[in-house]
């Protein structure tokens, strides 16, 4: 893995969100009048967009998917995105990357304001060149866009830049914008759903991810 420039996605990679996440899904579902007391199933809605997900799970027209969606940042705004954890190991392995020359980005379908603000918060933004993000209205989400807009913004070369991250929308976003992916098996995709989209690299743990770095 010898590229220079490294996206990583948010969710599931860097950070383990699922707390804050599910919290807020149950809260955006019970101001609709639905009940689910069962936080477990709700761990698919981390990683997709979310307008989509609600769209798809509960078969939400895009007017009340929009609801839920605002309902949802009502919490998450205020408590949700505090209810976060860095994986073990990340912090030592930005630090490792940066120390080797390499410039880091951030690739989330969240908002950026959001993901800058937990970056902040947890301390780990000042590994990070730029952190990318969707707009609040939506825009971006689709990780295809967002990553072909980061690669336009920053006159990135697709052959030397890499990205990272736990969900099959990263590595899609990935290949469709001519990078190679890799794929972390320690987040919430399946490794199933991972292999069908035959990432160029396969980690099941940050220790096994940050040891491919040490020996590039």
């Amino acid at each position: 893995m010898q590229q220079q420039t490294l996206l990583f996605d948010l969710d599931g990679t860097l950070t383990d969100p699922r707390l804050g996440i599910t919290r807020s899904i149950q809260y955006a579902l019970a101001k609709l009048g639905i009940d689910e007391p069962d936080l477990t199933r709700l761990e698919h809605f981390i990683g997709p967009p979310l307008l989509q997900a609600f769209m798809h799970n509960y078969a939400f027209d895009e007017a009340t998917a929009w609801q839920a969606v605002n309902f949802y940042r009502e919490r998450f705004r205020v408590t949700g995105l505090y209810e976060n954890q860095v994986y073990e190991g990340i912090p030592q392995l930005l630090g490792e990357l940066v120390g080797q020359g390499r410039t880091l980005y951030v690739a989330t379908s969240k908002p950026w304001e959001f993901a800058r603000e937990i970056a902040r918060h947890f301390a780990f933004d000042q590994h990070f060149k730029v952190i990318y993000g969707s707009e609040l209205d939506g825009t971006r989400t689709n990780k295809v866009e967002l990553i072909g807009h980061l690669l336009e913004q920053e006159r990135l070369d697709p052959a030397q830049t890499l990205m990272i991250g736990d969900r099959k929308h990263d590595l899609m976003g990935a290949h469709r914008n001519g990078l190679q992916a890799v794929a972390v098996g320690y987040g919430f995709g399946s490794e199933e759903e991972l292999r069908a989209e035959a990432p160029a690299f396969h980690f099941n743990s940050v220790a096994e991810l940050h040891q491919a770095f040490l020996t590039r």
